[in-house]
């Protein structure tokens, strides 16, 4: 009888012995950090839109949760072209990403209605339009097509302007002049009606092209420009200033399914304070990129302000009408933007 006793209570202990040891994976699992995986273009630069969003994303994501959720950055291209890392981000082996919302016009054409030039006056006009329900109307349809959620609407360093070899005075100048562009309607058409040549190259061959001389120029933002380089290949800017472009900050459905119920929360908060913070420090740093571009060489010069004003029209009266009829549900986008500049 002590005998068999003692064999159940052995039993007993080993089964117990064993459940213990199968809990220990999932206790593991449990506390092991939440990983997201984040791609960028650019390269991990204070003058980089890309980055002035994600380092107070990261710090802010820190404060808040501490190390259940850990970032896991790749600037510079590591995961590849943006056209591919849009299609992970959408598959979900990539979660995050940081890019202008113009990549993602070849699934939903309508967002390109911002690809445009002269649709914003400045800063303060894109801001009011876009929280007034231009940018809620733009995801939401994003949403819809892909799953993709936009966490953050931050800005380009600087407005877009026009950077050649050889100086550029005014627009009737920049005729025939090959130019490196988004590979979006919106810019294509915009610099067609401005009458130079649009060339579309992905961002990080511009470098090489400007300097073999496949293109004349490229347009984009001083921070851009600065963070890639560029100013050792064109020393020359007219400042047209013909876009001021959103950076956005995406998370595919997967990535966002990974943040459990209890974090979300403070996640968004994280992404709503690094928004903040990359608006006021992309309009904030402008003046001192331009300055630095200067000190490196680059001339600039300003568009006379009636040749502005009358491309600004043009597109407007022509181009606008032409992207409504396609696409009818940018029309109410389209009368918020003009009604917030008329206020």
């Amino acid at each position: 009888m002590p005998t068999t006793t003692l064999r159940r209570r052995q039993l007993l202990t080993g089964a117990l012995a064993g459940a213990a040891a199968a809990s220990l994976p999932r206790l593991a699992l449990a506390a092991a950090p939440i990983r997201l995986r984040v791609s960028s273009s650019a390269p991990p630069d204070r003058f980089g839109a890309h980055y002035l969003w994600y380092k107070p994303f990261e710090d802010q994501l820190k404060q808040l949760v501490g190390d259940r959720v850990v970032l896991e950055y790749f600037p510079n291209g590591q995961l590849g072209k943006e056209a591919d890392v849009v299609q992970q981000v959408k598959t979900g082996s990539v979660d995050m990403m940081m890019t202008g919302l113009s990549i993602w016009s070849t699934v939903v054409p309508e967002v390109g209605m911002l690809d445009y030039g002269y649709l914003f006056d400045n800063y303060k006009h894109a801001a009011t339009a876009l929280d007034g329900g231009v940018a809620a109307a733009l995801e939401g349809l994003l949403q819809q097509r892909t799953g993709v959620s936009v966490l953050g609407w931050g800005f380009q360093v600087g407005s877009r302007s026009v950077y050649t070899k050889t100086p550029k005075d005014r627009l009737p100048a920049l005729k025939g002049t090959k130019l490196r562009v988004l590979p979006t309607k919106g810019l294509i058409d915009t610099f067609d009606a401005m009458g130079a040549t649009p060339t579309p190259i992905p961002i990080n061959e511009v470098y090489t092209a400007v300097q073999t001389g496949v293109v004349d120029g490229y347009e984009h933002d001083p921070g851009t420009v600065l963070a890639y380089k560029w100013f050792e290949v064109s020393t020359n800017c007219l400042l047209t200033r013909h876009m001021y472009s959103t950076m956005c900050a995406f998370i595919g459905k997967r990535g966002l399914a990974k943040i459990p119920d209890d974090l979300k929360p403070a996640f968004l908060q994280a992404a709503k304070a690094a928004t903040v913070s990359a608006r006021e420090q992309a309009a904030a740093t402008e003046d001192e990129v331009m300055a630095d571009l200067k000190k490196k060489g680059i001339v600039f010069t300003e568009l006379p302000a009636a040749q502005r004003q009358a491309i600004s029209q043009k597109i407007a009266q022509t181009l606008h009408p032409e992207f409504i009829a396609k696409y009818p549900a940018t029309k109410p986008l389209f009368d918020k933007i003009a009604a917030v500049r008329q206020a």
